[in-house]
């Protein structure tokens, strides 16, 4: 078998490397907008009983004049599934728990109703398997058709570079998962997202991560074109009610279907990282 811990830190490196690149992008757009907000770090250390390397993170939040609220986390843990947890990841169960998960999760709020939250997460996992994951979905409440395009294209560039059938199974797979049954709506108006993109060998190692790698690429590169493009944009009153109530979906989303979610809470992760994700104001009227 593998030992992947080389690679576990490569991808921690890269995911810190990106956290890096994707705060100077956010508060740049900050300074442009005469507003000296900038990130604020919290790290944190994971707890589990007999683990002497239980791993942690560091939680990194923004609330400025554009990005109402943005935080942006990377993560590295390693130790064991609880067992009746165990058994719904792959390659894992009761009698092997064994896992060590790195990776980085994004989510933007944003201040005008006609700039799209955002959400991007990357991710390295190892069981009794290993496999990448991840993927990018916007979330305007505004939808403009030319983000949409823009943005997809983007992924489309990314998927591309690696394999002819990857984007129209992950965008496929983004709508299908970013969707709220209880509502009848998708979160958003997409993206891609993939999971289990398995490592057999070292070689595929390096191709599926130099994937997620262009994955961040492209989420660097096409969302702050996006937030210059709308952040002065006037608004009214009832398009501020139509994004508060539309958070109000997106906090749905996330506390009663999301994996990521229930990950984060499953493997002991530090509680306000997990919940990071839900916005700082919404409404449900």
């Amino acid at each position: 078998m593998t030992d992947w811990t080389q690679h576990t830190e490569r991808a921690k490196d890269w995911f810190e490397s990106l956290r890096d690149s994707i705060c100077a992008a956010f508060e740049a757009i900050e300074r442009e907008a005469g507003s000296d907000a900038a990130f604020a770090y919290d790290s944190w250390q994971r707890e589990e009983e007999g683990n002497d390397n239980p791993g942690g993170g560091t939680r990194g939040v923004m609330k400025g004049k554009v990005f109402e609220k943005v935080g942006v986390n990377v993560s590295t843990v390693h130790g064991n599934f609880a067992p009746e947890f165990a058994g719904t990841i792959n390659g894992a169960s009761a009698e092997n728990p064994g896992f060590s998960a790195t990776g980085i999760s994004l989510v933007a709020h944003m201040a005008n109703p006609h700039v799209p939250a955002v959400h991007m997460n990357t991710r390295f996992l190892t069981t009794g398997k290993a496999w990448f994951g991840g993927g990018a979905d916007l979330n305007p409440p505004i939808p403009y058709e030319e983000d949409t395009e823009e943005f997809h294209a983007a992924f489309r560039a990314a998927c591309a570079g690696h394999n002819p059938t990857y984007y129209d199974r992950f965008k496929k797979w983004a709508d299908d998962y970013f969707y709220i049954p209880h509502r009848g709506v998708h979160r958003g108006v997409g993206g891609i997202f993939y999971d289990h993109l398995e490592c057999e060998d070292v070689a595929a190692w390096e191709r599926n991560f130099a994937f997620t790698q262009d994955v961040g690429k492209a989420f660097l590169d096409i969302f702050p074109k996006l937030v210059r493009r709308r952040k002065g944009s006037e608004f009214s009153d009832a398009e501020k009610r139509q994004q508060l109530e539309w958070r109000g979906r997106y906090a749905e989303f996330n506390l009663v279907y999301d994996r990521g979610t229930l990950f984060g809470l499953k493997t002991g992760g530090n509680v306000d990282a997990i919940l990071m994700s839900l916005p700082p104001e919404a409404n449900w009227s």
